[in-house]
């Protein structure tokens, strides 16, 4: 039963930190359509007679885009931590293995369920885009555009395998620990007899 949980115990620490990683790629690829699209509108002013509406999104969605590229690098720092206190690999945890996939999994939920909420406030904020003048505009100036919402919906195979890896990590941990009793309590046993 060891080697099953120890097996287990390292591919999740391996996709953590791969599950890390695609977050981190994920903020860097994020704002690619938006820049396309809304870069050169979102600099004309409201008095403009080529402003779209709508599209100051570009500039709205700078800051979320920073703080989750910062978060994809904790993430992965995280997730590092696992192999420097070797929790991938221990047979016998300590409390800083406990600390370590506590740390890495409180950290995983809480990016998750902050940057799912931020993507589809922002998703909604883009379809008000008035597309119909973003597309005139474009033609106008010769800009690429899309209507297309790929890196808002992609967020959804970024972040729930994350939380889905981080739920089979505390499972794992719990597992770890309850095989660590059985076996502490069949050393005591032995001893006795």
């Amino acid at each position: 039963m060891y080697k099953k949980q120890m097996i287990l115990q390292r591919i999740t620490s391996f996709l953590l930190l791969a599950g890390a990683v695609l977050v981190f790629v994920y903020s860097l690829g994020f704002m690619t359509d938006l820049y396309n699209s809304l870069y050169y509108v979102s600099k004309f002013k409201e008095t403009h007679r080529n402003f779209v509406e709508g599209s100051y999104i570009y500039r709205d969605i700078q800051p979320f885009n920073q703080q989750l590229t910062t978060a994809g690098i904790i993430l992965i720092l995280s997730a590092v931590s696992l192999f420097v206190f070797r929790s991938s690999d221990r047979r016998r945890y300590y409390i800083a293995n406990y600390l370590t996939i506590g740390v890495n999994a409180v950290l995983n939920i809480a990016v998750s369920v902050w940057a799912l909420t931020n993507v589809i406030a922002y998703k909604a904020q883009f379809q008000a885009i008035d597309f119909v003048k973003l597309e005139e505009v474009a033609n106008i100036y010769n800009i690429k555009y899309t209507t297309s919402t790929f890196w808002f919906d992609i967020s959804l195979a970024v972040f729930i395998p994350l939380l889905i890896l981080t739920a089979v990590s505390i499972g794992n941990l719990i597992w770890k620990t309850i095989l660590m009793h059985a076996e502490k309590k069949l050393i005591e046993e032995g001893r006795e007899a």
